[in-house]
């Protein structure tokens, strides 16, 4: 492992540099400890509001992986980020919502070293998918991120923020963690479709249930659907209009392959929090931090920015 982890670490609390304990850390400033459990180490409460995508990324560890047959998860990554392997290749990079490592699996086979976070138990299956690679997950929050300032080439965060209670002050959050001239990329659910104007009706009951009561619901419901669209949608006249109907007032994924149907609609249904933001907004907050070079990238709402270099002393 290249990555200098301890080097990296400070206590969330007090920003002092923390010290190995056994197979964790505790800081010496305020004695906190930071046990490390089954593969990573926790800054956060094992149990929290993102408990929901612990349980979808344990059950679906590795569906998402790409493999021999299907580039998807490479393709997203470069949609949503804008980044290449040109960009990341030895660098330092950080993953905001690793989840079960989908998109460092693309940066680490691009070359680059990748630190992970996530708040749910997602992050053990990072660590155990990824354990061959230039890889170091932690239990952690965005909010109260356990790094020193101006650690990483690259952050980016791909459909995790508007998972948490406040999106803009998590996005604002990150950019102190760059170098100078260092990159931020962010992928956002999109306000400007109103497509899902019912399932944020159903999603009131819905994030309240038990994780493995709405998962098992849903892997009815979701075939159920498309089978009745599906139908509809051949049927001549009156068959498409209804089958319109049926994707609008029952919103579920569509994807090809019947377990990223009901892993993804289970994404969109389980967790507490779920905000919906435009280009306007993402860009204010990136100005706001003083970031430069904004871009539009590819699938709305995806958004790029610099950190300016450090200016010249003397």
């Amino acid at each position: 492992m290249s990555i200098d982890v301890l080097s990296l670490l400070r206590c969330p609390s007090c920003r002092s540099s923390l010290e190995p304990q056994g197979d964790g850390y505790v800081c010496p400033g305020c004695q906190r400890a930071f046990p490390h459990e089954r593969g990573v180490t926790r800054f956060v409460p094992v149990e929290n509001y993102a408990d929901s995508f612990g349980f979808q990324w344990q059950r679906y560890a590795r569906t998402q992986l790409d493999d021999p047959a299907s580039d998807q998860s490479e393709k997203d990554f470069r949609r949503k980020t804008g980044l290449t392997p040109e960009d990341l290749k030895g660098k330092l990079v950080l993953d905001v919502g690793c989840g079960m490592g989908r998109f460092a699996d693309v940066a680490t086979r691009w070359g680059a070293n990748v630190v992970g976070i996530d708040l749910s138990a997602a992050a053990e299956v990072a660590a155990r998918n990824l354990a061959d690679r230039e890889f170091v997950a932690f239990q952690a929050d965005v909010f109260a991120l356990p790094f020193a300032p101006e650690s990483f080439d690259f952050i980016y965060s791909i459909g995790v923020l508007h998972h948490t209670p406040n999106c803009e002050q998590a996005v604002k959050a990150l950019p102190q963690y760059l170098k100078p001239g260092g990159t931020l990329a962010v992928w956002l659910y999109s306000s400007y479709n109103k497509w899902y104007k019912f399932s944020d009706i159903y999603r009131k009951v819905t994030h309240r249930m038990p994780a493995k009561t709405l998962h098992g619901i849903l892997s009815v419901v979701v075939p159920t659907v498309n089978a009745v669209d599906g139908t509809l949608r051949v049927v001549p006249g009156i068959g498409p209009p209804l089958s319109g109907l049926v994707r609008y007032l029952f919103p579920v994924n569509r994807d090809p392959i019947r377990q990223w149907r009901v892993l993804d609609t289970f994404d969109w249904y389980s967790p507490q929090y779920q905000s919906k933001h435009t280009y306007e907004e993402v860009f204010r907050w990136f100005e706001s931090c003083g970031m430069e070079d904004l871009h539009v990238v590819e699938v709305p709402i995806s958004v790029s920015g610099r950190k300016p270099l450090a200016e010249a002393k003397g």
